[in-house]
């Protein structure tokens, strides 16, 4: 009895140690701002085009007005690229040590107060129908996973050495979505948040 409870006790270390390394591998990679820093969920972030070159790459994301609205609740790219935008904060479906990891669900909201009634969270117009103009605006939903909110959630996926905004929500298992990439429609002179398949190439920054 005592040989095998000395086993045990020697064995457990080794035992912790491999559950320990397989729960680290089966966690989804943090993602990193440009300063080589883990994203947090309780700081704010610009977010930036990828490797941009002279006046012509754009800034960082804001709100504007759309059309003859005077509202601005459409999500754009500044067209100066000294323009940081405003920043975001991100909030993961499950929250884990306040890390924001690649390739999982999460709300982006602006700093920013409610704009003409509607919440500072990111969300997807007509994103059941692919055939639909499915631009970014906000006015989503923090949390509350489910069919309800499906429009509000995106994902951060790495491209290249950089990253992509990703509209794939899997918070729902049995809810029909689209799959698409976050990127640039022009309207009217100006750089729409559109889901594409030609994804925006961003960094993020420490606001």
């Amino acid at each position: 009895m005592k040989i095998s409870l000395l086993f045990l006790i020697s064995f457990l270390p080794f035992f912790i140690s491999t559950v320990s390394s397989f729960a680290s591998a089966a966690e989804p990679e943090p993602v990193l701002d440009v300063a080589g820093n883990v994203l947090r969920t309780d700081l704010y972030y610009y977010i930036l085009p990828a490797n941009v070159r002279g006046r012509f790459g754009g800034g960082g994301l804001t709100l504007s007005s759309i059309g003859n609205d005077t509202c601005p609740v459409g999500v754009f790219q500044e067209l100066s690229a000294q323009r940081n935008g405003i920043p975001v904060t991100f909030s993961p479906v499950k929250p884990r040590n306040g890390v924001v990891r690649i390739s999982t669900d999460l709300n982006i909201e602006f700093a920013y107060p409610e704009t003409c009634g509607e919440s500072p969270v990111w969300r997807v117009d007509n994103y059941l129908d692919p055939s639909a103009d499915s631009f970014v605006s906000i006015g989503g939903v923090v949390g509350n996973p489910g069919p309800a909110t499906l429009g509000s959630w995106f994902k951060i996926q790495k491209f290249g050495y950089d990253y992509k905004l990703v509209y794939c929500p899997t918070v729902c298992s049995y809810c029909d979505v689209i799959c698409k990439d976050v990127g640039i429609l022009y309207q009217n002179g100006e750089r729409r948040l559109f889901l594409i398949d030609y994804p925006l190439r961003v960094v993020f920054k420490l606001a």
